[in-house]
C-alpha cells in the first residue's frame, strides 16, 4: 500500500486535491502538518493557491517540515508533486509582494505574467493546452485548467516539462529527477487531471 503525504500548511485547495488523489486511485492519503509523517511517506504532494509569500511563510513556519521534505525528496528520492503555488515554491524566489526565497529545488524566479498583447487578460484563467517539452515524465498533451497571475521563469530549459500559451509561452509543468510540478490544477482538470494524478501514483522514477 502506497502512503501519500499531502502537506497541510493552510493551502486553499488542500481538500480538493485530497479528493482528486482518492478518485485517481490512491490507497492512503494523509493530510498532515507533521514533518515525521512527511519524512516516512512513499509520495509527497504540496498543494497551493494564493500568494507566493504567504504560502512560503506558512510552509516554513511548520517545525522541521522543509528539512523533512529535503531529506525525503532530494536525498532519498521520494516522488514529489507540487501543484500551482506548490510548484512555484520549487523556485529560487518569487516576486509577488516583494522578493521572497523559495525552496530552490529547480532554479528560476516566479514573476508577474506580462503578456505582449495588452488585450490578453491577467490572471490566466480557464482551460488551455498543455504542450509537452520533449518527453517529460507523467505528462500527456491535452487541456487543463489554469488559474494564476504569476508564472515560473525557469532558469534551465531542461527543467521545463510542458508549456502553455497566454500572450506568449508560460511554463505549465517542471520536472527534475523525482520532482514534478504543475501550474495547472489537476483537481479541476477533470479526466485530464485525474489521469495525470493516476500516473503520479504509479510513478517509479
Amino acid at each position: 500500500m502506497t502512503h501519500i503525504a499531502l502537506i497541510d500548511y493552510g493551502a486553499g485547495n488542500l481538500h480538493s486535491v485530497h479528493n482528486a488523489l482518492r478518485k485517481a486511485g490512491a490507497d492512503t492519503v494523509t493530510i498532515t502538518a507533521d514533518a515525521d509523517v512527511v519524512a516516512r511517506a512513499d509520495r509527497i504532494v504540496l498543494p497551493g493557491v494564493g500568494a507566493f509569500r504567504a504560502c512560503r511563510d506558512a510552509l516554513v513556519a511548520i517545525p522541521g517540515m522543509v528539512d523533512a521534505m529535503n531529506e525525503a525528496v532530494n536525498r532519498r528520492g521520494t516522488p514529489f508533486l507540487g501543484v500551482c503555488v506548490g510548484m512555484q515554491l520549487l523556485a529560487d524566489a518569487g516576486e509577488e509582494f516583494g522578493r521572497h526565497d523559495g525552496l530552490g529545488w529547480i532554479p528560476g524566479t516566479v514573476r508577474l505574467i506580462e503578456p505582449a498583447d495588452a488585450a490578453v487578460k491577467v490572471p490566466h484563467m480557464g482551460w488551455n493546452d498543455v504542450v509537452l517539452n520533449g518527453t517529460p515524465p507523467l505528462l500527456e498533451a491535452g487541456e487543463a485548467y489554469f488559474l494564476h497571475s504569476y508564472h515560473y521563469d525557469v532558469a534551465d530549459p531542461a527543467h521545463i516539462a510542458a508549456t502553455t500559451q497566454h500572450g506568449g509561452p508560460l511554463v505549465a509543468a517542471v520536472a527534475r529527477d523525482t520532482i514534478i510540478g504543475c501550474q495547472f490544477h489537476p483537481e479541476k482538470s477533470q479526466r485530464y487531471g485525474l489521469s495525470f494524478l493516476s500516473r503520479f501514483l504509479d510513478w517509479r522514477p
